[in-house]
């Protein structure tokens, strides 16, 4: 049955909550901050190593690295557009409608928690291969795959950062179920190369989430998502990277 992954999913990221909330609960505010921090670091990481994959390559038993001009196109023309629409104001006002309906008006971290795991969650090419294959064929290997990643990742922001994180699984289920229902239609333009830049792109991303943890809110993260969408489509003009 198509959708069985995405479900699979959203569960574990909801699960992960749970129990996020009841080790935040154990854990002092001193604590919080340095997990908080710790979380933010290995988010970086994850981007890194997402973004440097992309980049980098052996030739002649050297490295080199490349696509540079390709990450700042997707990532300057992506984010022009993400700020005229100010995506990151749309999703922070469902944040704090989230805050208010979930009766979390006290727990002032809330929007900044939901913001920041639902982009490390949502962006990467396990998402959008996963679901494709799951529409398509009914294979939900790889998103039980990303279901114990994202269990993993959203267990450690939840007790870091509060019960924001485990709101992710919302846009995760649409997001993911959205792309599964419209799986016939994406396969086509779903190319190798389509998704090494995803993958490229979705690090930088990653990353600079990461520095949002890290550092406080220093960067628009969801106003660069539209970057997400020019990079596959740059990837089918007739330039070389």
């Amino acid at each position: 049955m198509p959708g069985i992954g995405t479900i699979i999913n959203v569960v574990a990221i909801i699960a992960a909550g749970l129990l996020g909330m009841v080790g935040e609960r154990l854990v002092g505010e001193r604590m919080q901050d340095g997990l908080e921090k710790a979380c933010g670091v290995c988010v970086m990481f994850i981007g890194i190593s997402g973004a440097l994959s992309g980049m980098l390559s052996i030739s002649n038993g050297e490295l080199v690295s490349g696509m540079s001009l390709f990450v700042v196109i997707s990532i300057v023309v992506g984010t022009f557009f993400g700020e005229i629409v100010d995506i990151d104001g749309l999703v922070r006002r469902f944040g704090e409608w989230l805050k208010r309906k979930t009766g979390n008006e006290e727990d002032r971290s809330f929007v900044q928690a939901f913001v920041a795991a639902s982009i490390t969650v949502c962006v990467g090419a396990m998402a959008v291969v996963g679901s494709i294959e799951d529409g398509l064929s009914s294979d939900y290997s790889i998103l039980m795959t990303k279901a114990i990643l994202d269990f993993v990742i959203i267990l450690a922001m939840t007790c870091s950062m509060g019960n924001g994180c485990a709101f992710s699984a919302i846009p995760v289920g649409l997001f993911q179920g959205s792309i599964t229902a419209l799986s016939v239609f994406i396969k086509p333009f779903v190319t190798d190369q389509a998704l090494a830049s995803l993958s490229l792109v979705g690090g930088v991303l990653i990353f600079c989430v990461g520095v949002n943890l890290v550092w406080g809110q220093k960067v628009r993260v969801a106003n660069m998502l539209p970057a997400l969408l020019v990079a596959p489509v740059l990837t089918f003009l007739p330039i070389v990277w």
